[in-house]
């Protein structure tokens, strides 16, 4: 990956419906180039896909909820099964294999406290293997970004 790919992977996660004539000029290469570049960048895995950014107020799920969870046991089979069943829970948003105190730690959008109540109650105590569910609500969000930082190739 060079400065070229690096300038069209950070114009994109600004603005991924930027047309690829807009694109090419802001990165200074031909359109040809560009868009072969960003075909590249998709073919290789570096771009996953594209998607809009919802407001979660506007869509009524202004609540977050960190939950730590802790498994009663720490198998691979465990995990997995663990794993397999918290992506179908649609209000996760985010899930992490954790080391220290806990085993996952989750993101969780909501509605409200009884929207919150719910999901824990018939989803996520419900999931395989849970020993323990500790839940953190998020007062109000400080930072948020999807933006990862691309920096230029050292030299």
């Amino acid at each position: 990956m060079d400065n070229f790919d690096r300038a069209i992977l950070a114009e994109l996660q600004h603005e991924g419906r930027i047309a690829n004539v807009q694109l090419a000029e802001r990165v200074h290469l031909s359109e040809s180039a560009c868009l072969r570049r960003v075909r590249s960048l998709e073919n290789e895995g570096l771009i996953e896909g594209y998607s809009a950014r919802v407001d979660p107020h506007k869509a009524g799920l202004s609540g977050i909820v960190f939950v730590s969870i802790t498994l009663e046991r720490q198998d691979q089979d465990e995990l997995q099964v663990f794993e397999d069943a918290v992506r179908a829970v649609p209000e996760v948003m985010d899930c992490y294999l954790m080391t220290g105190e806990f085993d996952y730690l989750l993101r969780v959008v909501v509605a409200d406290t009884e929207d919150f109540e719910r999901i824990h109650s018939q989803q996520l105590t419900r999931l395989p293997g849970v020993a323990r569910v500790h839940s953190s609500f998020a007062l109000r969000t400080v930072q948020k970004s999807a933006v990862l930082p691309i920096r230029p190739a050292e030299a």
